[in-house]
């Protein structure tokens, strides 16, 4: 297992027993990069090998989903890992990373996640992580899949001037592991267990033609906070209101509108609606 640099986050979580089979055949870190993801894509079209983490202290061009930036300080989790799924496998690759992200939390933090779907992980009814998947395909093939992580660890929005001026949703919005807690918790521990926990679950994915493996689709919706509630979704432009009554085997959300008409929903942000 190779690493640019060794600082104390990844070599804590490599020192205390990173034995994995895919996930983190190599780590690299970074003091500061534009995007994790972006470095996982690059090196993907490099070549690199499936498993690839690539680490960030700081990120200046962090995104979410839809185009949203994200934003961090130092003493969190940013990070990426390339994957080299088959096409089947895919759809799943953003689940995994949301399920170990909570099970992480769980078995280091002491603390009992949930999610809003698509796959924001909530604590105290706050959102603690953010994951991403974006993927690269050419005709039935998947070239590669990056899945971006980031996690609050020690994130603290109202104590941050810029960030409270700039991004004031973030005040009442966001919460870190730390603060759900109430004690710090060593990152390098919540690192290393992600990475341990991402590894079972990609490995064990159904589909890559082997038809074994078990779906991490019912686990994963168990911790939808969103399921039962009136929501509305919107992408875009566009908006719908209803009772979310269910995912998808792949995870789409589906929406009973108020004409009893079912819909399916795959991207998109929800929130509770009266």
């Amino acid at each position: 297992m190779g690493a640019s640099l060794m600082p104390s986050l990844v070599s804590g979580a490599v020192r205390e027993g990173l034995y994995t089979h895919i996930v983190g055949r190599r780590i690299l870190y970074y003091p500061e990069l534009g995007s994790t993801m972006d470095e996982v894509a690059k090196l993907a079209l490099e070549g690199a090998e499936e498993g690839t983490v690539v680490i960030a202290e700081r990120q200046s061009a962090g995104r979410g989903r839809q185009g949203r930036s994200w934003v961090s300080q130092p003493g969190n989790l940013l990070f990426s890992v390339l994957f080299r799924p088959a096409i089947d496998q895919l759809p799943f690759i953003s689940i995994i990373g949301g399920l170990a992200a909570a099970r992480a939390v769980r078995k280091v933090a002491g603390i009992d996640p949930g999610f809003k779907w698509p796959n924001d992980l909530i604590l105290n009814g706050r959102k603690a992580a953010g994951i991403l998947a974006e993927s690269a395909i050419e005709g039935d093939s998947v070239c590669y899949a990056v899945l971006g992580i980031g996690m609050n660890v020690a994130f603290d929005a109202a104590g941050d001037d810029d960030i409270s001026t700039l991004h004031p949703e973030l005040v009442g919005g966001a919460i870190s592991v730390n603060e759900a807690a109430g004690n710090e918790v060593a990152r390098e521990s919540l690192l290393r267990q992600v990475l341990l926990e991402l590894d079972g679950l990609y490995r064990n994915l159904p589909g890559g033609g082997t038809g074994a493996g078990k779906s991490p689709v019912p686990e994963w919706s168990s911790l939808l906070n969103t399921i039962g509630n009136r929501v509305t979704a919107t992408f875009q432009d566009d908006s719908i209101t209803g009772q979310a009554v269910g995912v998808d085997d792949t995870g789409n959300l589906l929406l009973r509108t108020d004409s009893g008409r079912t819909v399916t929903l795959t991207a998109g942000d929800v929130t509770l609606s009266a």
